[in-house]
């Protein structure tokens, strides 16, 4: 039988559901409490009205939010690329043939070596507050090494994705007509049954609109739902594409046109923005303001990959969306949690109301607000997944 917890003495309570809270998007409780039974959370409110429990926690004035949820990460890889990154630092522009240096390490590794690094950063995550992740193959680009990152990706994870479809494979390199037959045929087949989601880097050196049309298409068929690397680089139809398959996510949008955001505005596709990508590249920032003016859904998101966001700190990310994209810290809160649920098509995470599962952050400070008014301080104090205290 399990036991019930109360969470008191709450200063301030971000909920995500306004119906609990003061009515914004937040659903702020002030001087709150929240009551965990197993791995669900079955009340909150004022903490002088909570309900008698088993146990008790208490907050000590401090801040609680839903665990975050990051909808975009690429962790099934080795190796290292400190020497691209510094390159680049000293001047030298990112492009998307970077990837292959991963590729070469990736495909080298062992299966153990490929997960004890996906464990090292998903337990760097978690300290951070993360408890909802997706992740990514992409780094192997045969069908075996394809598979086996799915394979050992499902085994953390039930959000896993296949992203075959990141760059041609470097044999392939002069007939990407072949490479993109592979990734809808005999690699599809082998990585769909690991896969909950299918994603396409659609970009000037990746692949095109029609390419990224046809793994998408080839993906769906097999029960797997599209994602998009979208308009990263530059100007593209990745946006449009995802938005018209329906895909839960079109990532990155940093360069978008106006027909774009109305896309985005009238689908039921997410914009995940990755600030990360660009902090780590030096690139134009996304403008957030304008998509979410627009009335569009806005995930915020790591992007953790070797190359160009080598980030798993989704505070650092909610910090750069305040100062650099234009959001305010309510907005980014709620992008970096239920913006992210969003982006996985999920109801059970990224908020904090009865039936949700029991993942909490308890911040070393009184208000959600100081993840940006205190950048690159470790402001988390406990984390509890599932209703159990993991941190």
């Amino acid at each position: 039988m399990s036991s019930t917890t109360v969470i008191t003495n709450i200063a301030t309570l971000v909920t995500n559901d306004p119906s609990l809270g003061d009515g914004s998007p937040l659903g702020l409780v002030r001087d709150a409490a929240v009551v965990v039974d197993g791995d669900r959370v079955v009340w909150t409110g004022g903490s002088s009205k909570a309900p008698a429990t088993d146990n008790r926690f208490d907050a000590g004035g401090r801040a609680v939010l839903p665990g975050f949820v990051d909808s975009h990460s690429h962790l099934l890889f080795a190796g290292d690329r400190t020497a691209e990154f510094n390159a680049r630092m000293s001047g030298r522009p990112y492009s998307a043939g970077g990837i292959r240096t991963t590729v070469a390490a990736t495909r080298a590794a062992s299966d153990a070596e490929l997960e004890a690094n996906l464990t090292r950063y998903l337990a760097e995550a978690l300290r951070q507050g993360t408890t909802t992740f997706e992740t990514k193959s992409g780094y192997g680009l045969t069908v075996e090494d394809e598979a086996r990152a799915l394979r050992i990706a499902a085994a953390h994870t039930d959000e896993v994705t296949y992203l075959g479809a990141h760059v041609v494979a470097p044999e392939l390199a002069d007939d990407p007509a072949a490479y993109v037959d592979l990734v809808t045929g005999e690699m599809l087949d082998a990585c769909a049954p690991h896969a909950r989601w299918i994603d396409v880097f659609c970009e000037k050196g990746a692949f095109d609109g029609d390419q990224a049309r046809a793994v998408l298409t080839a993906g769906r068929a097999r029960g797997l739902t599209p994602r998009v690397h979208a308009n990263q680089l530059s100007f593209g139809p990745g946006v449009r594409l995802a938005v018209e398959l329906d895909a839960a996510s079109a990532d990155h949008c940093t360069h978008l046109t106006d027909a774009d955001v109305d896309a985005l505005a009238q689908g039921n596709t997410v914009a995940t923005l990755l600030p990360g990508a660009e902090f780590s590249t030096r690139a134009a920032w996304p403008d957030a303001r304008r998509l979410l003016d627009a009335g569009a859904t806005v995930a915020l998101s790591t992007d953790c990959n070797p190359g160009s966001s080598f980030t798993s700190s989704v505070p650092f990310c909610v910090a750069l969306a305040v100062r650099d994209m234009g959001m305010t810290p309510d907005e980014a809160v709620w992008s970096a949690t239920a913006g992210g649920a969003a982006a996985l098509r999920r109801t059970d995470v990224g908020r904090i109301a009865p039936g949700a599962r029991a993942d909490l952050v308890l911040l070393d400070a009184p208000s959600h607000v100081h993840l940006a008014y205190r950048p690159g301080v470790p402001l988390v104090e406990a984390v509890w997944r599932a209703g159990v205290r993991v941190v």
